[in-house]
C-alpha cells in the first residue's frame, strides 16, 4: 500500500524504465566528474560535490515536476561558493547559509515567485554565466598545469618577467599538462565522430586519465608522483564511518550578517539558473511538456536545505546533466531519480577507483565547461543585437571578474535599467510633420504628435523637449490622445502648459482626448475582468 502511494506521488512508469534506465547510466557517468570537478573548484570536499549530485537526483527529482531536468553542483555557483567559504571562515557556517537558501528558495516556491527569472534582463543574465565561465577558466589554469600549491606563482629574490617565468616552469607538472590537454581534445573532438558519440566524452577523459595516471607513476621520468595530484574522497569500511563522513552546520552562527547575505545571493543566483535550465530543457523534451516553475523552486529549496544539512555544496538544476538526459532518451523523472542512486553506490562501493582519477581531469573538463560558458561567438551574437544588449552585457561580465558577482549583476542591472528608461521615454510618441493642406500659405505645415498607450511622467521631457522644438514653420499642432490608455498627470499639465504658449503665438493646436485616464483605464480592466 505504501509503495503504491510512494509511486503515485513520484508517477513511476513501468513502462517508461526501459529509457529512463540506460538514460540514468549515460547521466550518471557524465555527472560523476562534474560533481568532483565543481566541488574542486568550488573549494569544498570532493565528497561533498558527489553528497550534492545523490541528494539532486533523489530528492530533487522526486519532489520536481520537471520530467527530464537533472539537479546538482552547478558550475554557475563555484564563484559564490568559494569566495563564501573564504569570507564566512569555517565550512560549517558556509552550510547554515545553504540551509538558509534553501528556506528562501522553499518560500518562493510556496507565494509563487517562479516568474522571478522574467524580471532580470537577458543581457545581466548571459553577462553572468559568462562571467562564471572566464572565472572558472582562471581558477582551473593552475591545475591544468599541475599547480596543486598555493605558492606555485609566489616569486622570490624580486620580482621581473625573468623571475615569474623561471618560477612558473619550475612549478609546471608535465604529466598533468600532458594529461589536461588530451582531455581537452577528447571534449572538444569527441562528440564530432559518429559512433563513438555514444560513450559520453566526460567519461573517456576520465579512463584516459587513470590509465595515463598509472603510466606516468610508474616511469623514470615521475611525471606524475604524488597524491596532490589526484581526486582523494574518503574510503569507508562501514556503515558508521559512511555516517562520519558528513559534516552539518553550525546553528550558533544564525545571527551573523554575512550569513544571511551569502544565503540571500545563493538563493537568488541558484533559483534564476534553475529557471533558465528548466525553459531551455523544456525546448529539448519531445513531448514539449512544461514544467512548473514554482513546484521546481520548492524542489531545489529542499535540496539545497538538505544538502545544508548534511555536508553538501548548493545546487541548481544543469543543463548539461539535463541535456544528457534528454539526448538519451529519457522520458520521466525515473532516470534523475536512478542516476542519483548510482552516484551513490559508486561513493559506496568505488572510492578506490574515483581516487585513481587526476585532478588534470577535472581541471579539464571545467575549462570546456568555461568555455562554453564564455565562448567568444556569443560576445558576437549580443553586439549584433544591439549596444543597448551588449553594454549591460559586457559590463556585467567586467564587474563580476573584477569585484564579486552580487556587485557585478548589481551594476548590471543599474546601466541595463538606463536603456530600458531611454527606450521607454523614446516610445512615448510618433512624430510627424507634412504640409498643412489647410493653411492659405505654402510653406505652413502641420505637426501630428500621437501619444503612446501609456504615457507615465518617464515621458515628460521627451515630450517637452519636442513640443518646444517645433520647426517655426509648423503653424498647425494635432497633440492626439485617442489611443492612450493611461496619461500621467505631469505629461497632461505640460501639454496643456504648451497649448496655452501655442495659442499666445497665434498657432493653430488641437488637442485629441488629452484626459487624466486612469480611473478610465482601472474601469476597463475591470470590465475586461468580468466579461
Amino acid at each position: 500500500m505504501l509503495g503504491t502511494r510512494v509511486s503515485a506521488f513520484l508517477k513511476l512508469s513501468k513502462r517508461d524504465l526501459k529509457y529512463d534506465f540506460p538514460a540514468s547510466i549515460v547521466v550518471f557517468l557524465v555527472a560523476l566528474p562534474l560533481c568532483l570537478g565543481i566541488a574542486m573548484a568550488s573549494g569544498a570536499p570532493l565528497f561533498a560535490g558527489v553528497l550534492t549530485g545523490v541528494i539532486g537526483g533523489i530528492v530533487v527529482a522526486s519532489i520536481s515536476g520537471s520530467q527530464l531536468s537533472v539537479s546538482g553542483p552547478a558550475a554557475g555557483l563555484t564563484t559564490i561558493v568559494y569566495g563564501a567559504i573564504q569570507q564566512l571562515g569555517a565550512y560549517e557556517t558556509f552550510l547554515l547559509a545553504v540551509v538558509i537558501a534553501g528556506v528562501v528558495q522553499l518560500m518562493l516556491g510556496i507565494i509563487k515567485a517562479g516568474m522571478i527569472g522574467n524580471f532580470f534582463p537577458s543581457s545581466v543574465i548571459l553577462g553572468m554565466l559568462t562571467a562564471i565561465g572566464i572565472t572558472i577558466i582562471l581558477k582551473q589554469l593552475p591545475l591544468a598545469f599541475g599547480m596543486t600549491e598555493a605558492h606555485a606563482f609566489e616569486m622570490e629574490n624580486g620580482g621581473g618577467i625573468a623571475v615569474f617565468t623561471d618560477t612558473v616552469f619550475a612549478a609546471i607538472n608535465w604529466g598533468a599538462t600532458i594529461i589536461c590537454l588530451l582531455s581537452l581534445a577528447i571534449l572538444i573532438y569527441w562528440p564530432t565522430f559518429k559512433g563513438l558519440n555514444k560513450l559520453p566524452a566526460p567519461l573517456v577523459v576520465v579512463i584516459l586519465g587513470v590509465g595515463l595516471g598509472f603510466a606516468f607513476q610508474g616511469t623514470s621520468l615521475s611525471l606524475l608522483n604524488g597524491a596532490t595530484h589526484f581526486v582523494s574522497i574518503p574510503t569507508v569500511s562501514s556503515f558508521q564511518e559512511f555516517t562520519g563522513l558528513f559534516v552539518f552546520p553550525d546553528f550558533t552562527q544564525i545571527f551573523n550578517g554575512d550569513v544571511w547575505m551569502v544565503a540571500v545571493t545563493i538563493a537568488i543566483v541558484a533559483s534564476l539558473e534553475t529557471l533558465l535550465s528548466i525553459e531551455a530543457v523544456d525546448k529539448l523534451d519531445p513531448f514539449k511538456r512544461n514544467s512548473p516553475t514554482n513546484r521546481e523552486l520548492v524542489a531545489q529549496g529542499v535540496g539545497n536545505m538538505t544538502s545544508g544539512l548534511l555536508g553538501g555544496i548548493p545546487m541548481t538544476s544543469v543543463i548539461v546533466r539535463s541535456s544528457a538526459n534528454a539526448n538519451s532518451g529519457g522520458r520521466t523523472r525515473q532516470s534523475a531519480i536512478l542516476h542519483g542512486i548510482w552516484l551513490l553506490l559508486a561513493l559506496l562501493a568505488i572510492p578506490m577507483i574515483i581516487n585513481l582519477i587526476p585532478l588534470a581531469c577535472l581541471a579539464a573538463i571545467l575549462l570546456h565547461t568555461g568555455y562554453k560558458l564564455a565562448k567568444p561567438t556569443l560576445f558576437k551574437q549580443v553586439y549584433n543585437k544591439g549596444l543597448d544588449q551588449f553594454i549591460p552585457f559586457i559590463v556585467t561580465v567586467i564587474a563580476i571578474v573584477a569585484t564579486d558577482l552580487l556587485k557585478g549583476v548589481g551594476i548590471g542591472i543599474l546601466v541595463s535599467t538606463f536603456y530600458i528608461f531611454r527606450a521607454n521615454i523614446q516610445n512615448a510618441f510618433i512624430f510627424n510633420i507634412s504640409k498643412d493642406s489647410d493653411s492659405d500659405k505654402t510653406n505652413n505645415e502641420k505637426a501630428v504628435i500621437t501619444l503612446a498607450e501609456e504615457v507615465t511622467f518617464l515621458n515628460k521631457a521627451a515630450i517637452q523637449k519636442q513640443l518646444y522644438g517645433l520647426p517655426k514653420t509648423v503653424q498647425s499642432i494635432v497633440i492626439d490622445g485617442t489611443k492612450s490608455k493611461f496619461i500621467d498627470k505631469d505629461v497632461i499639465e505640460v501639454i496643456k502648459d504648451f497649448e496655452q504658449n501655442a495659442l499666445s503665438k497665434g498657432l493653430d493646436i488641437n488637442l485629441k482626448d488629452i484626459t487624466y485616464k486612469k480611473k478610465k483605464y482601472l474601469k476597463k480592466q475591470k470590465l475586461q475582468k468580468v466579461v
